[in-house]
C-alpha cells in the first residue's frame, strides 16, 4: 500500500515492520533478518526513513547497536513538514504559468495547482493540530 502511494519499496518494508516492532525497537540486522534482504538495503532505507522524520534511531547505554522505531508522531510531522514545500511548489507552478502565457489551458491547470498546493500549505498544520486536540481529548 505504501509503494502504490508513492514510497519506494524497501522503505515502505521497513516502515511496516517498525510498525509492528517491540517497545525496543529493531537493530539493522534484526530489521534485515524479519526482511530477508540486505543490511545494505536496511541501511538505505533507514536513512531514508529518518530524514523523512518517520523513524528514530535508539542509542541504549551499554548497547553497541543502535535499535530504530517509528517516531512519535511520524505521519503527522511529515504532514506538516512537508507544508513549506507545499507552498515553494505552488510558487514555481505560478511562475510556469506566468512564462506561459499563450497555452490557456495549461496556465489554468498550473494556477489550479498552485491553488491546491497553497491550500494544503495553510491546512495541514492544521488539520494535523485538531487531530491532536481530539486525541488528547
Amino acid at each position: 500500500m505504501m509503494t502504490a502511494a508513492g514510497m519506494a519499496r524497501m522503505p515502505a518494508r521497513v516502515m511496516m515492520a517498525l510498525v509492528g516492532s517491540p517497545d525496543e525497537g529493531y537493530t539493522a540486522a534484526q530489521l534485515a533478518d524479519r526482511l530477508g534482504v540486505s543490511a545494505a538495503a536496511v541501511s538505505g532505507a533507514v536513512r531514508y526513513l529518518q530524514s523523512m522524520r518517520i523513524i528514530q534511531r535508539l542509542s541504549r547505554p551499554g548497547e553497541r547497536r543502535d535499535r530504530y522505531d517509528l517516531a512519535d508522531d511520524a505521519f503527522t510531522g511529515v504532514v506538516t513538514a512537508n507544508s513549506p514545500l507545499y507552498a515553494r511548489l505552488a510558487d514555481l507552478m505560478e511562475a510556469i504559468a506566468d512564462d506561459n502565457e499563450a497555452a490557456e489551458a495549461s496556465v489554468r491547470r498550473a494556477r489550479d495547482t498552485a491553488d491546491f498546493l497553497r491550500y494544503l500549505a495553510e491546512r495541514m498544520p492544521q488539520i494535523a493540530a485538531d487531530w491532536r486536540a481530539s486525541r488528547d481529548g
